[in-house]
């Protein structure tokens, strides 16, 4: 004789067999969603300025209509012609004060002083009296050149507080104005014109009663 075993599978209602062991839940899903591919965390590129290079110690002055070109010029902490700023000419450098009593860097916003002799030394500003308005005066910073247009010429007394005031004010002759832009003081004796009118005061380090200072405005910047 011949015996059909038909099988039938996928019923739930079905009733299990006698003795089958009984199925056990999951709560495990049968099937596990993709998951998201985690997005990466952007990176933020955050380049910070760079802070400026301190001053060199030594710049360098062109005044074309003087023939003078890349004259050194140090700078230290003090006032115009005073101790150190004299020995710094007497060895044969132009000078340039910084500080409270002194003035600011080249090209930078206020009163860039510059101090040289006229009559010893290497007299760099011998012809600095003649110089006229509207000459150039050009500082060199590593390749970076500062161009200075001369606008007016003032005098000096060292005999008066309130002129020294003036020479090294950010706004040159002008104390307790602010100052909105970069500006220049080239300094040097007046020893011929004091003389020639009888006086021949001089200060401990032999400077006149007078200085004669050039004033400019600073015109241009741009690379060496």
């Amino acid at each position: 004789m011949l015996l059909t075993v038909v099988t039938v599978a996928g019923c739930s209602s079905d009733p299990a067999p006698a003795g089958a062991p009984k199925p056990v839940e999951s709560s495990t899903p049968t099937s596990t969603p993709a998951s998201t591919p985690a997005q990466p965390t952007p990176t933020v590129s955050a380049t910070a300025e760079p802070p400026p290079a301190p001053e060199p110690r030594t710049s360098y002055l062109s005044v074309p209509a003087l023939g003078l070109e890349d004259f050194p010029v140090r700078r230290y902490p003090g006032s115009p012609d005073d101790a150190p700023g004299t020995a710094i000419q007497n060895r044969g450098d132009m000078a340039s004060p910084r500080g409270a009593r002194g003035g600011v860097g080249p090209g930078e916003v206020g009163n860039h002083i510059v101090t040289g002799h006229r009559l010893t030394s290497t007299q760099p500003f011998r012809h600095l009296p003649s110089l006229a308005a509207g000459s150039r005066v050009l500082v060199r910073v590593r390749d970076v050149v500062h161009v200075y247009e001369v606008r007016r010429t003032r005098w000096t007394s060292f005999r008066s507080t309130s002129s020294l005031a003036a020479q090294r004010a950010p706004v040159p002759g002008r104390p307790g104005v602010k100052a909105t832009r970069a500006m220049i003081t080239l300094s040097t004796c007046a020893t011929i014109e004091d003389h020639a009118a009888g006086n021949y005061w001089a200060d401990e380090f032999d400077n006149p009663e007078h200085r004669i200072d050039k004033i400019g405005v600073l015109v241009a910047t741009r690379r060496a």
